[in-house]
Order: C-alpha cells, then structure tokens, then sequence
C-alpha cells in the first residue's frame, strides 16, 4: 500500500520515527466558476490522498523527497527563494505564510507522495500544502484552529506560487466529512454539510486527458467580465460588489446595457447559485434523478453560456444522456479539459466505462482514465 511505501522510503533515509498525514484530493458536485463571485461551492474531499510522513530534523535544513517525481530537495526554514522544483514550492510556500503569522519552526524530514492523478483537477496541490501545514501545525504545537490552516494553505499558493485561486480546495482538503458535501459559502465561509448515503448510485470521474492551453487566459477573461456586469447593475442597484448579491430578474431588467457575451456570463452565475441551492434540497431529500438533471444543467450553462468547455468535455457528457442508469453529468473544474463527474448505477459502472472507453478513443484517437471515488474525512494523522 502506498502509505507503507511512504512509511517505508522515509525510515531508509532518516533517523527517528515520523508522524503520518493523509490529505485528501476533493471533486466539485456543483457551483463552478461561482467562487470568485462570492457565490457557493459544493465540494467533497475524495479517497485520493497525498500521504505525508514527517519529523523534525536536527537543525534548520528542511531535508524533502518527493516519491512520485523521485527528487529530493534541501532548504533552510527561512528560504524565500523560489526552487527550481515546482512542487517545492508549494511547500516552502507553506513555511513562509506560517512565519508571517509569527510561528517559529526548525528544520524537517519529509517523505511524501499520492495517488492523486495530477492534472486532473483533482486538487494534488491544495492536498500537499494542507497535510504539510497540518503535520507542521502537530509536530511544533503551533496552536492553528481549521480555518487558519485552510488559509496558510491558500495564501502559500496565492502569494509564493502565483497562482489566484480561491478557498474551496484548501476548505475542502480540510473540512472534508465522510459521506458528504460541504456547501460552502466563500463570502462568509459558513459551511454546512448535506448528506450523500446511497446504496445504488456511485460518483465516477472520466478524466478526458486533454488540457487545452486557453485556460489560464479564458479564466481571467472570464473573471473581468463579472467585474465588467457588477459595474453596470451598479449603476442602477445599491450596495452590490459581486454577482453573488444580483437576482436573474435584477440582470433581466437591465439587460439592454449589456454586451451579450457579458450578459450571458453573468447569467450563468447568477442562475449556478440558484442552482446550487436546489441540489442541496434535494440531496437531503436524496432525490438524486433531480440533482442529475441540475448537474446536466450546469454543464449547458458552462458550455453555452459560460464557454469553457470543449469537444472532448461535451462528448463525455453527451454520451451519458442516452443512459437512465446515469441521471446526470457535468464537466467540472476550470474548463477546457480535465474531468467530467458522473452519477451513475453502481452494478452499471463497468459497462459504462467499457462503452464510452471505447467511443472516446473512436473519436479523439484519446485513452481516457476512470476514477471510482468515495467520499471521505479530511486531512488526518494516520498510524504508522
């Protein structure tokens, strides 16, 4: 098993015991491009974990291998240069956000690796920052409650490794509840769990294994136009800074002062919100053919409207519809590839993936990848 292989690989290049962390990878049921307008967030943490082990070194050099890229990496606790390693970063990132809050911290040993497939939209990243700041937060008594450890995670990829995400990951990571999605509202970050107990129906990701360049470019552009919206309704409605605070009619009132391609953006948040909110109704009242319907309802919106799907996203979706055994399907994540998330028949699984396996590759000359996934608890100590 992976967390004795990590076990293992640390006790052959350190001395001393390590302290275990398994920090979960998470999935998105819905509200996509919704976090950044204020909005709502429906996220799991997912039985794909990166496994820490961890223990204080006996100076101030934090001494890392990486498993899955079979590189080490040596830094002194006060580094605030970057590494050439890109997943260092993510780490040394860690370590200076816990120093601004004032925290001292020595050295470390540290093994780590997952099965968490990178560059599926799966969130590795926000995995290995919140076990990192976790284990720290353990073996130094730093004292941090959750949701300080969720924004150290946050703010080390927003400020050292450049990347403008929200919180969502990193709450997911954390706050993970076995059996259930957490709703997370990212204005206030009051949470609430609902409930996903099924004996017939499994959550199934199909990983298109295509990541089309346009997404770092298409998402700020994405982004300006809501800002661009909230700047019109401003002019007419009072005390709104985000989509979050406008209502579809509110949008339909003013829609001659809009651009169409502003509008339609606007339009899919403002309706994704809404949307977000029925699933968890009926998820309490575990009537899961109405979440699949708003799950393919979602993915329209961010096919017509929002326009970051692809050929390769929409085939997967699309291919599903013909199935009563799957009541619904989305992509989910940034957009231009990655995964689609499918609510699907358990004892109808394997069929499935053997049909749309063979279709997909008929089509795009692609192999795609399928992960059976269950809901878990967040980020953990584990026993060696």
């Amino acid at each position: 098993m992976l967390k004795e292989k990590i076990y293992k690989q640390f006790k052959a290049k350190f001395e001393g015991e390590p302290i275990m962390v398994k920090s979960p990878g998470r999935i998105n049921l819905i509200g996509e491009h919704t976090d950044y307008n204020d909005g709502f967030v429906l996220p799991a943490a997912i039985d794909k974990y990166i496994y820490l082990a961890i223990n204080k070194s006996k100076d101030n050099s934090c001494n890392v291998f990486s498993c899955d890229f079979n590189k080490s990496v040596t830094f002194p606790i006060n580094q605030n240069q970057k590494s050439e390693k890109h997943w260092a970063n993510y780490l040394i990132g860690v370590i200076n956000e816990i120093s601004k809050r004032g925290k001292k911290l020595s050295g470390f040993n540290l093994v780590f690796g997952g099965n968490i497939p990178i560059g599926a939209g799966l969130s590795s990243s926000a995995a290995l920052e919140t076990g990192l700041v976790f284990a720290l937060n353990k073996i130094f008594n730093l004292g941090f409650n959750s949701l300080e450890l969720i924004k150290i995670s946050q703010d080390a990829e927003n400020n050292f490794v450049g990347v403008n995400c929200g919180i969502m990951d990193q709450f997911a990571a954390i706050m993970g509840k076995k059996n259930h999605f957490v709703k997370l509202d990212c204005r206030s970050l009051e949470f609430e769990y609902f409930p996903f107990k099924t004996d017939n129906y499994q959550l199934l990701l199909c990983n298109s294994n295509v990541k089309h360049s346009l997404v770092d470019s298409e998402y700020n552009d994405r982004r300006l136009e809501c800002e661009k919206g909230v700047k019109i309704l401003s002019k007419y409605l009072n005390n709104i800074t985000k989509l979050r605070d406008v209502s579809s009619e509110e949008l339909e009132n003013y829609k001659a002062d809009f651009p169409i391609s502003t509008y339609e953006k606007c339009s899919y948040v403002i309706e994704e919100n809404s949307r977000l909110i029925e699933v968890c109704k009926h998820l309490n009242n575990k009537n899961l053919s109405y979440v699949g319907k708003l799950m393919y309802e979602t993915h329209e919106g961010l096919k017509n409207k929002y326009k970051v799907s692809c050929s390769e996203l929409d085939f997967l979706v699309d291919f599903t519809r013909q199935y009563d055994e799957i009541p619904g399907s989305r992509m989910m994540g940034g957009g231009f590839g990655g995964c689609t998330i499918n609510l699907i028949k358990k004892d109808f699984m394997n069929d499935f993936i053997q049909l749309i396996s063979k279709a997909y590759k008929e089509k795009f000359n692609i192999e795609a990848e399928f992960y059976n996934i269950n809901i878990v608890d967040g980020t953990r100590i584990i026993e060696t």
